[in-house]
């Protein structure tokens, strides 16, 4: 695919962060009507939409109540972000703000409204999402796999965007290649990201997943049933301290799919020490800020 097409021109803010896509947001409060672009206003729950191809698809209804009362209660502090759309506008980020609004039966909401293309559109959908860490493992990769496919992304560029490893992003779109069944479980949340990485080795996944969720095994656990399944190799010589190694390993895995990062961890008998990898200043402030638990 070009790096270039007519109708889809290359985002200017690729990387910068959400901050930077978004650009500087005035401290001022809303006003109703038609303020300048840019800028927060005060819009008709009504005249806004959701985006079809937002990455986010599935919606905690329980949760989304809950945000509606605490909405009724306090009204809704923080601005979603639109864009012009037809006659009204069409939703960048905010969408579950914006569904519990109307569970608390808000007529107005306040909106940033910015002049998005196609393309900043989703990355600012992503970013916001992961930020947030909103998304499921499948719909991360389907918002990626557009942005590869459609919008000419590379792996490297999506991993500066989302401050990801690229074998991060690597990883989230092998997630694609399993069955729709399974595909499902991950995005309803019966499988997590590891369990699906162990699934994608196996001959038959869609068993292997019924099986592992009626079981409620471990990831550590699949990967040993997916191993089962498979010929044995002829090992050069005992391996010391094998299952240690592979738990460590499992581990190693596993925070790594939380954090997008590579991981590295090295234990002896007297304690040990835990590796974060990153690649640019962005990743080691999303790593201080996790730490920190400050808000991302």
């Amino acid at each position: 695919m070009s790096e270039e097409t007519p109708h889809r021109k290359r985002p200017s803010g690729l990387g910068r962060g959400l901050s930077s896509l978004l650009g500087e947001v005035e401290q001022e409060a809303p006003v109703s009507g038609a303020a300048p672009r840019g800028g927060i206003q005060m819009l008709s729950v009504s005249s806004i939409e959701p985006h079809p191809h937002q990455p986010r698809r599935y919606f905690d209804e329980e949760a989304l109540a809950e945000l509606g009362e605490s909405i009724r209660s306090r009204g809704l502090i923080q601005p979603i972000v639109v864009r012009p759309f037809g006659q009204g506008y069409q939703i960048v980020a905010g969408e579950r703000r914006w569904r519990a609004a109307q569970k608390a039966r808000l007529h107005e909401i306040p909106a940033l409204v910015r002049d998005f293309d196609d393309v900043e559109t989703l990355e600012v959908s992503i970013v916001e999402n992961i930020q947030r860490q909103d998304l499921n493992a499948i719909e991360e990769a389907e918002a990626y796999k557009r942005l590869i496919d459609e919008f000419g992304h590379t792996q490297e560029a999506l991993g500066r965007l989302v401050h990801k490893s690229r074998s991060h992003v690597a990883n989230l779109l092998r997630l694609l290649d399993l069955p729709e069944k399974v595909r499902g479980y991950v995005a309803s949340g019966e499988l997590d990201m590891g369990h699906a990485r162990a699934l994608i080795k196996s001959d038959d996944p869609e068993a292997l997943a019924l099986e592992v969720i009626n079981r409620d095994l471990s990831v550590r656990e699949t990967e040993k049933l997916v191993r089962a399944g498979k010929p044995k190799k002829p090992r050069p010589g005992p391996v010391a301290h094998k299952d240690a190694h592979a738990d460590i390993e499992a581990l190693e895995r596993q925070l790594g799919d939380m954090l997008g990062l590579r991981v590295k961890i090295t234990h002896r008998p007297d304690g040990g020490t835990v590796a974060l990898g990153y690649s640019s200043l962005d990743q080691l402030d999303m790593i201080c800020q996790r730490l920190s638990g400050e808000k991302i």
